[in-house]
């Protein structure tokens, strides 16, 4: 058997932990870390390239701008369901490697597309579908860790991996303002594309936006390949993980991780258009980049405040936090031409950005707890290989919803911009899809206190 395969693997024994399962999870952890921040790099770079498309010659309306910002999110979602069964399928190490490889097509494309300006709105809807693929690593890369560490550590672990991973979306919306600005690859990186406005004139070389990422995802796979292992207690076919269909708290944390991770991804994705399309004068590309690195920077804060509190409670708080932060939205936005507060409007959002990621740790603590909770009921009284059995299929099932739930939630990253552009295109503002948002939170609230955070809840956690 493969040197990298882990024949042997106990992260719930002291000892074991202590002795050789920390330091090798560890190493796991920090492989997976870089090659999820670059997936989510290549899956939102859309949301910054959109916005400088006008500016250098390309023809598309605002509504079809909306679309190719949401269109990785589409996508991606859709290639999370898969995603989530594949690493007790393959391997964490062989699928890590395989999908942080693929990377290379969507970077490389945009890379070439950019460069004419009458490279087709298909062309360009087909590239930015392709950097789904982005999207789709999240869930293999969220059941893998979640393997590799105790249920003691599983939040806070998952808090890094995701949240540090998380914080591709803050980078490409920071580096790729400023990479633009300037011909890093010389001849190599084509001729540049001229920018012009009134009597301004300069330079743009978009295609850096695709480019800049290719030498890090080749480093990044190596890494993957030669530094990462599988965990041979972790197998399992599609048709042992697809027990999580008949869960239904499989499908009650699909609906509140839509409302934190879906949140969170759709906002960041959204967060230029709606700045440029709410008020004029201000350059989104300065501000975007904070909302998405305030949210990835919670989230491993919202994983270990889950383990010391509880995740319940802190995802009930967050809940309620996210309903009053949109009607402050609301109130900050500008209505019929008149009023509106940027800065109030975008401390609003910065507080929900903030709120999302502090969710997302909490409600991946919650779900391996919920399934170990109830595996440990089925196994009451029945004898230590029971209880021991009991803890590995719980681990298993655990690590196909956190890969499931993720998919689901993904969808959040097409349907919150869209919502934008369909709410601007039939009332000529984009109050009504912010209502629908309070109203799908108080949901969340609803199903989060019935089920988890109550006195008396079925399963609390």
């Amino acid at each position: 058997m493969s040197s990298h395969v882990l024949t042997r693997w106990e992260p719930e024994d002291p000892v074991f932990w202590q002795k050789e399962g920390h330091a090798v999870a560890r190493r796991n952890l920090w492989i997976s870390i870089p090659a999820l921040t670059l997936a989510f790099a290549i899956w939102q770079v859309w949301s910054v390239v959109v916005v400088n498309l006008p500016n250098i010659g390309f023809k598309y309306t605002p509504n079809q701008l909306f679309w190719l910002a949401a269109a990785p999110a589409l996508s991606g979602a859709t290639l999370r369901i898969f995603y989530s069964f594949m690493v007790p399928i393959f391997g964490g190490r062989l699928w890590t490697t395989l999908t942080t490889a693929s990377l290379l097509v969507p970077a490389i494309g945009l890379g070439m597309a950019v460069q004419d300006p009458q490279t087709s709105y298909a062309s360009m809807m087909l590239l930015a579908l392709l950097c789904g693929f982005g999207g789709g690593n999240f869930s293999s890369s969220m059941a893998n860790i979640s393997f590799f560490f105790p249920k003691a550590e599983k939040g806070a672990a998952l808090g890094m991996n995701a949240g540090l991973g998380n914080l591709g979306v803050s980078i490409v919306q920071f580096v790729v303002p400023l990479i633009i600005t300037m011909g890093v690859f010389g001849a190599l990186g084509g001729e540049p594309q001229t920018w012009t406005k009134g009597a301004q004139v300069k330079h743009l070389w978009l295609q850096n936006a695709g480019y800049i990422w290719v030498p890090f995802i080749i480093l990044s796979t190596l890494a993957a390949w030669f530094g990462m292992n599988d965990i041979a207690s972790a197998k399992a076919s599609f048709a042992d993980q697809a027990v999580i269909f008949k869960r239904k708290h499989n499908w009650l944390m699909c609906w509140l991780y839509l409302g934190t991770f879906g949140s969170f991804i759709g906002f960041a994705a959204g967060f230029p258009l709606l700045i440029k399309s709410q008020f004029t004068g201000i350059n989104p590309t300065q501000y975007a980049f904070l909302g998405a690195l305030i949210g990835g920077l919670t989230r491993p804060f919202g994983g270990w405040l889950a383990d010391k509190i509880g995740g319940a409670r802190v995802t009930q708080f967050v809940f309620l936090g996210m309903i009053v932060g949109v009607f402050g939205v609301i109130a900050f936005l500008p209505h019929a031409g008149q009023g509106g507060n940027f800065w109030g409007f975008f401390v609003c959002f910065l507080a929900l950005f903030a709120l999302t990621g502090i969710g997302n740790g909490s409600t991946f603590m919650q779900v391996p707890t919920i399934f170990l909770t109830l595996h440990q009921r089925m196994a009451a009284g029945k004898g230590e290989a029971a209880q021991h059995k009991a803890m590995g299929e719980a681990n298993k099932e655990a690590a196909a919803v956190l890969g499931f739930s993720a998919a689901l939630a993904a969808y959040g990253g097409f349907f919150i911009p869209k919502s934008y552009g369909t709410s601007l295109e039939m009332t000529g503002s984009v109050d009504a899809a912010l209502y629908a948002f309070i109203a799908f939170y108080a949901t969340c609230a609803l199903v989060n206190w019935w089920f988890y955070a109550r006195k008396g809840a079925e399963v609390p956690c």
